[in-house]
């Protein structure tokens, strides 16, 4: 028979065996949610997982009754989002270490030691971690811990859905002004309870692509895992999979069983029956950069060091005092002029107005008389430019006024120059594009600021068939599956690199924000108050 169920058909036979390789939320089924139950006046609306926005989750009250559980219900990966989180309302009292009721414990990885598997995790203590394992038969009582992070749709149903669980989540940010069809009530900024609907990833003896079968649909079938060779199918393998295997296994054939969605000139290899090479895996370094412009609609690039292009810099805003403090550098004084003005409440402070010019030069503290006492503050010290002379003055780190900086630098630099010499994030537009390239994404672009490096995980593949170059693609960024074939690699070295600037979405812009490089975020603001 044929069945089709929402734009996926698919023909099972009578006797048809089917190799099921994996289970995969479709889409969700999202309820508004009133103290953690469904409200009795809400329609249940269907989301999509590219649905826009991004999402708190709401952490589950029911707690799970052992490690056991945990494991075969929430997912746990290579990657900080694959990290869950739970604690004991119980100390536990382990070989080398007891760990105490309510202490967040990280779970890591599983893995196989001396025949047992077991869980790889987590505490930290006074900001050093302590690792241990917990077999799968510990038992107890293991709830989810609050997590602050937020996530996408995607991110959500990939992750953080446990197997036969819903999921209470809270709207964070909509990303996305509220149009007529989108089926959420207008300004929501409530919880919803997400119900998945999955659907069953399958191969089949005689088709080289993956069959998706929707979870509900009505049909019979038997198992037979133990009564056959399952060898005969073909093994589907993410990018993820192939980057798992050792570096003595490559160079390795592989054809493309179901391709990425995408236009960047690189994913033409990337087509459903089409061969690739893949010569080997690696980290490599990118920096992250965000169109500079006042609404939210800004374009995101990862740009690779090997970017031909020249740049110029573009002066920076700073909000606060203490802003000027991060950003000031050995290398040169910085300069700015502000664009708001500030009343301080202390005589011993300055008070800004606009236009007012200063040369930053370094933190210090200084008395203030507050509420009739003094009391030691840390302030900016700064020199006032004035028409013929200068000024010492000192603002307080606190101040919320506006600053720009005044650029004297006419010099142009490459993106590898600018990361060795300057702090970012750093303010730039494009003053000589990349003459290697076609057409630059970049050097259309009025500004960029560059976030911060970051470093990814990439292959490095070309076309088996003609195989002039070769391209660096993204490993967690790129949906596809392949199955190895069984092929000697005629070209062991790869012919020249090609590498791109790729332009990334919203959501996976915040997601590169929250696993990279989190040491670089800046410590929080200091208080407005002495």
């Amino acid at each position: 028979s044929i069945y089709e169920m929402f734009g996926n058909e698919c023909c099972l036979s009578t006797g048809e065996v089917i190799k099921v390789i994996g289970f995969k939320i479709n889409k969700l089924i999202a309820s508004i949610c009133e103290n953690n139950e469904v409200s009795r006046f809400s329609a249940k609306v269907e989301l999509p997982l590219n649905f826009p926005g991004l999402y708190k989750v709401v952490a589950d009250k029911t707690p799970y009754t052992s490690i056991e559980e945990i494991t075969r219900k929430v997912p746990i990966g290579p990657t900080r989002i694959g990290h869950p989180c739970f604690y004991s309302p119980e100390d536990i009292k382990l070989e080398n270490l007891t760990v105490k009721r309510g202490e967040h414990i990280t779970f890591n990885s599983v893995e196989e030691v001396n025949g047992i598997i077991a869980v790889n995790c987590g505490v930290v203590r006074n900001k050093q971690t302590h690792s241990f394992t917990l077999p799968l038969s510990q038992e107890g009582k293991f709830y989810e811990c609050e997590d602050d992070q937020i996530y996408t749709l995607k991110e959500i149903a990939e992750w953080k859905i446990p197997k036969c669980r819903n999921r209470v989540v809270k709207l964070s940010n909509t990303l996305h002004t509220w149009d007529s069809s989108n089926p959420l009530p207008e300004n929501f900024g409530g919880c919803l309870i997400l119900t998945p609907v999955y659907e069953v990833q399958a191969v089949m003896k005689f088709r080289k692509d993956i069959v998706h079968i929707l979870s509900d649909l009505d049909v019979e079938v038997k198992d037979i895992t133990d009564c056959y060779d399952i060898s005969s199918f073909l093994q589907p393998l993410c990018l993820e999979d192939v980057f798992e295997r050792t570096s003595k296994e490559f160079p390795m054939v592989a054809e493309i069983m179901e391709g990425p969605s995408g236009s960047q000139k690189h994913y033409n290899l990337l087509h459903t029956g089409k061969e690739n090479t893949i010569y080997k895996k690696y980290q490599a370094t990118r920096v992250l950069a965000s169109e500079i412009r006042s609404d939210s609609l800004k374009r995101h690039f990862l740009i690779p060091l090997s970017y031909k292009g020249k740049f110029k810099r573009r002066p920076r805003e700073f909000p606060t005092a203490y802003d000027l403090e991060i950003a000031r550098s050995e290398k040169e004084q910085l300069h700015v002029v502000a664009t708001k003005a500030f009343d301080s409440p202390h005589k011993e402070l300055f008070s800004v107005s606009v236009g007012d010019q200063f040369l930053v030069e370094q933190c210090q503290t200084s008395e203030v008389l507050y509420e009739g006492r003094k009391k030691v503050i840390d302030v900016l010290a700064c020199e006032q430019i004035l028409s013929d002379t200068y000024k010492k003055v000192f603002l307080p780190m606190y101040m919320e006024g506006g600053f720009v900086e005044v650029i004297h630098d006419k010099k142009q630099y490459q993106l590898s120059e600018i990361c060795k010499e300057f702090r970012l994030p750093f303010n730039v537009k494009v003053s000589v594009r990349d003459l290697s390239v076609e057409e630059d994404v970049l050097a259309a672009v009025p500004g960029l600021q560059f976030e911060e490096e970051i470093t990814d995980s990439y292959l490095l593949i070309s076309s088996t068939s003609s195989p002039s170059e070769s391209w660096e693609i993204p490993v967690y960024r790129l949906n596809m599956l392949v199955h190895l074939l069984s092929k000697d690699v005629q070209t062991v070295v790869p012919p020249a690199t090609k590498t791109t600037v790729e332009e990334i979405g919203e959501e996976q812009y915040y997601m590169v924000r929250r696993y990279e490089n989190q040491t670089l975020h800046p410590p929080p603001r200091p208080p407005k108050k002495p």
